[in-house]
């Protein structure tokens, strides 16, 4: 039996996923040529780039296989989540967690499965990279150690795609405020590029995230309520 997930640590787990903004993007070389160096350094027909969602496993990367995901709960990554560690499955056959998963019953037909986590700075685990044979066996040391370091340069490639992501996303907001705003010169309302007028709160909020509260400065309290002033 799988040991359960906390529902904070998974929520939390999910949201860094989403802050990486890679779930169901396209094929990049950067993240395949990490799969194609896994397999030849372990000597396995298949390798993955597996990162786990809610309700399923997708592989952003892959050697020797043609599905792009699998659903979560017979996914064997999910079990890396789980132990936090390297997980090596020597023979998914002498394994009762694993024997009669329809993974290693039908296609792919898995019996020898190892994974390496996927962990973030913050200690959230995204996911593995991992190795596939259709016969038993096992890796060496080298080998393991070398499928370990090559799952931390991924999260190193993850971490310059979400930087590099958000100093684009930065940059954009500050040309767009930065271009010229059409402002009302009576009721101060701003005119997005579609044409419709919103007041300045608004328009700050679509491009910045920023929220605001109200108050009344002394000048204008002086103004509009002088018995109160």
């Amino acid at each position: 039996m799988k040991p359960a997930i906390k529902f904070n640590q998974e929520a939390a787990r999910l949201e860094a996923l989403r802050q990486y903004s890679i779930s169901d993007t396209s094929s990049e070389q950067a993240y395949d040529d990490f799969t194609l160096l896994t397999s030849f350094i372990c000597q396995v027909p298949i390798a993955l780039l597996s990162f786990v969602d809610a309700e399923r496993q997708w592989f952003k990367s892959k050697i020797g296989l043609e599905v792009a995901q699998t659903a979560r709960n017979i996914s064997f990554c999910e079990n890396v989540i789980l132990s936090e560690r390297t997980l090596v499955v020597k023979d998914t056959l002498c394994d009762e967690r694993f024997c009669d998963n329809p993974l290693v019953t039908s296609a792919p037909g898995i019996r020898f499965y190892a994974g390496a986590p996927l962990i973030t700075s913050a200690g959230y685990i995204l996911g593995s990279l991992c190795v596939i044979d259709h016969q038993p066996r096992d890796l060496s040391d080298l080998q393991k150690i070398a499928l370990e370091a090559l799952a931390r340069q991924v999260v190193t490639q993850l971490e310059l795609r979400r930087v590099s992501l958000n100093l684009a996303n930065a940059l954009n907001k500050i040309e767009q405020i930065a271009g010229l705003v059409p402002i009302c010169s009576y009721c101060k309302g701003i005119r997005d590029d579609q044409g419709y007028w919103s007041t300045v709160e608004k328009f700050i909020m679509q491009h910045s995230g920023v929220e605001f509260t109200h108050s009344i400065c002394d000048n204008c309290v002086r103004q509009h309520f002088p018995d109160v002033a």
